[in-house]
């Protein structure tokens, strides 16, 4: 099987390459014949460009995922500028939307005490943020699906680049009535976003997605999905 190289943002929060490794263990655990690999594309070693150069010296293919929740600048163009001249890199698409996403936010949600689909409970899916339109849509049509789980409401909120804010959407459901409110933190790693999240003033706050088994079971779909299309569509 070709290698999967596991691609995350990078943060200055060595809590979040931690979490990287968490996820990608996860991965070789549930695939222990896969060489499974990290990159980043900045602040943490090894850099994206640096293990491209190591693979493309062997001439093996490899599958390039990234460890992303929505389509945006670094999918688009950081990582395909990295893989430029690789003829054998493979690049995956981004892990958001999912439904197996959601399903991991109910899990974290109730690691909380939050059950999932409680009639009684506002949720802010708080995203990021990126100024890609397309990103942030995918996220307000996540939360429109998770609507339909029986929660008392669900809205899109972002910690950056986009509106509403995690906070004034959290406020915005403590005026319109709803008993609870919770944040489901729509982030892989731990760092400034989640601590936002944090501060946002919810009854609840579920931790970041991380190391998830839904999320890692997202990644082997995205490898193996990236594998199966067309030669002409990579």
């Amino acid at each position: 099987m070709p290698p999967l190289l596991g691609v995350a943002h990078g943060s200055r929060d060595p809590a979040a390459a931690e979490m990287v490794r968490a996820l990608l263990g996860e991965v070789q655990r549930r695939r222990p014949d896969l060489v499974v690999r990290p990159a980043f594309l900045d602040h943490e070693e090894p850099r994206l460009p640096d293990v491209t150069t190591e693979l493309r010296a062997t001439g093996q293919r490899f599958v390039v995922v990234p460890l992303l929740l929505g389509a945006a600048f670094h999918s688009r163009v950081d990582i395909p500028v990295a893989l430029a001249g690789a003829p054998t890199a493979v690049q995956a698409d981004v892990l958001g939307p999912h439904p197996l996403l959601l399903r991991a936010l109910e899990k974290r949600l109730a690691e909380v005490g939050i059950a999932a689909g409680d009639p009684d409970v506002a949720v802010v899916l708080g995203a990021a943020g990126s100024a890609d339109l397309g990103s942030v849509e995918d996220a307000r049509d996540l939360a429109t699906a998770w609507r339909a789980a029986g929660w008392w409401g669900v809205e899109a909120a972002f910690a950056s680049a986009a509106q509403p804010t995690v906070e004034d959407a959290v406020a915005a459901f403590r005026t319109a009535g709803a008993p609870r409110v919770a944040v489901a933190s729509y982030l892989l790693s731990p760092g400034l976003f989640a601590d936002r999240m944090t501060a946002a003033g919810a009854d609840a706050t579920s931790p970041v997605l991380g190391d998830a088994d839904d999320v890692a079971e997202l990644v082997l779909l995205r490898y193996d999905a990236a594998l199966d299309r067309p030669a002409s569509d990579r």
